[in-house]
């Protein structure tokens, strides 16, 4: 998946925002005003950051030559996954859809309810 693709799906899941905080060099969705996903648009190699609860972070690591943990964030909650790595586009969607639902878990019990997980 390239960066636009993934843009797409983003904006695809429910009352997902976008903006760009840092900058022209980070693009950050965001679910009820909550981070789930950065792309790092002036990266070397193409990736993407996650927010994943930590077993699937260790389950993620241990997987995937091209997650790492994510320097620039919280390191246990957070993934760097490189793009052009060894995943493939469906595997991507399901961490990014992983990194959605995470948020909208911590969310308070009254919006959490309008999301179907």
């Amino acid at each position: 998946m390239n960066n636009e693709e993934i843009r797409q799906y983003c904006l695809s899941l429910q009352d997902v925002t976008e903006d760009m905080p840092f900058g022209d060099d980070t693009l950050v969705f965001r679910i009820e005003g909550h981070v789930f996903l950065m792309i790092g648009l002036d990266a070397i190699e193409p990736l993407i950051a996650v927010k994943c609860n930590p077993d699937k972070a260790v389950e993620l690591r241990e997987k995937y030559k091209a997650v790492e943990p994510a320097f620039h964030c919280n390191k246990k909650f957070w993934n760097d996954i490189y793009l052009q790595r060894d995943m493939y586009d469906e595997e991507i969607k399901q961490w990014i859809r992983h990194s959605y639902e995470e948020v909208i878990l911590k969310l308070p019990k009254k919006i959490r309810e309008k999301y179907s997980l």
